[in-house]
């Protein structure tokens, strides 16, 4: 039998460079690979029209859809994660020196429903004692789907001729919570800083508590693909599974990476976090996934708490 074609949108992520540049292949398909970054729309694209058979997509977003009966599934893998900690930025002349003086100020999102934002909002209100309610955000994106916050919970939109970075040097709003360094922190600004002072430290501590690195990115699949193919499912997943097993392998040469420490740090990020920080599978992340779920759902983002295994595609449950 003839292999299945497929299309796969992925970000040029080292993890991910095994299959964009043929090295791995699933099995029982015939992959066409494509880079296609956040910029370039893939979450919109595979959203509003399926662009592809499979697509790297936001975790907040394919749970909106998902709650709201989308034409999607899928696979238990994920291939961005970060800490909300580093993704924390405050005007050094606001005077917040802790998570609480964010209390009564204006925080800047992308938009309320951008994965790390509703991250960065639940650990501000689950791990760190900051209210949703008493906190004014100001999104510089319209929502790309409706929702109704909270009651009490304040949200705004930043004029559409203001850049959002400026109005964090301008002190406009007192902190900005991204899933990229803002320009003006990358340029030296001293306007901006991140809002702990060490946050590596904080995250390893928000690690060790909780014991997950949080999901950024899930693999959505079409439906009908899996319906047509259920043994799709987990031929991706275990290519995903070599893609990142091989790209982990480029640090054992310590000059693959421009970083001239980058094999050592490799080597104490996997002694303080251990190899299962990049797990994949549906049960090494169910807390992960649980947690995030409560944030949506207490953030107005889903009406109803799905349950893991409604995110997946049931070939993977055991996974």
């Amino acid at each position: 039998m003839a292999a299945m074609k497929l299309t796969l949108a992925l970000e040029h992520y080292d993890r991910h460079l095994p299959l964009l540049e043929g090295k791995v292949v699933p099995e029982g398909i015939d992959l066409h690979v494509e880079h296609v970054t956040v910029g370039g729309g893939r979450h919109e694209r595979m959203l509003a029209h399926r662009e592809w058979d499979a697509c790297e997509l936001s975790l907040a977003s394919y749970i909106m859809a998902k709650a709201r009966g989308a034409p999607l599934t899928a696979v238990p893998v994920f291939p961005r994660r970060l800490f909300s900690q580093s993704q924390m930025y405050v005007n050094t002349g606001a005077g917040v020196g802790d998570p609480r003086d964010l209390i009564g100020k204006k925080v800047g999102l992308r938009s309320f429903q951008t994965t790390l934002s509703v991250l960065a909002k639940g650990d501000l209100q689950h791990e760190y004692g900051v209210p949703l309610d008493q906190v004014t955000w100001v999104t510089s994106a319209d929502e790309p789907v409706r929702f109704d916050p909270p009651p009490g919970v304040r949200i705004e939109r930043a004029p559409r001729d203001q850049n959002i970075e400026t109005m964090l040097v301008e002190g406009e709003i007192q902190a900005y919570m991204v899933p990229r360094m803002p320009r003006p922190f990358v340029q030296g600004a001293l306007q901006v800083a991140r809002l702990f002072k060490d946050p590596r430290a904080e995250e390893l501590a928000y690690y060790q508590r909780n014991g997950f690195y949080p999901i950024m990115h899930v693999l959505a699949v079409k439906p009908e693909v899996l319906d047509e193919a259920p043994a799709v499912a987990m031929s991706l997943f275990d290519a995903f599974e070599r893609a990142k097993e091989m790209a982990f392998h480029y640090y054992d040469d310590p000059n693959w990476s421009h970083l001239a420490w980058a094999a050592h740090l490799l080597k104490e990020e996997r002694e303080a976090m251990g190899a299962a920080a990049w797990a994949n599978g549906l049960a090494r992340n169910r807390k992960n996934l649980e947690r995030f779920i409560q944030y949506e759902l207490d953030q107005g983002l889903i009406d109803r708490r799905l349950a893991v295994e409604e995110i997946f595609h049931e070939t993977t449950h055991s996974t």
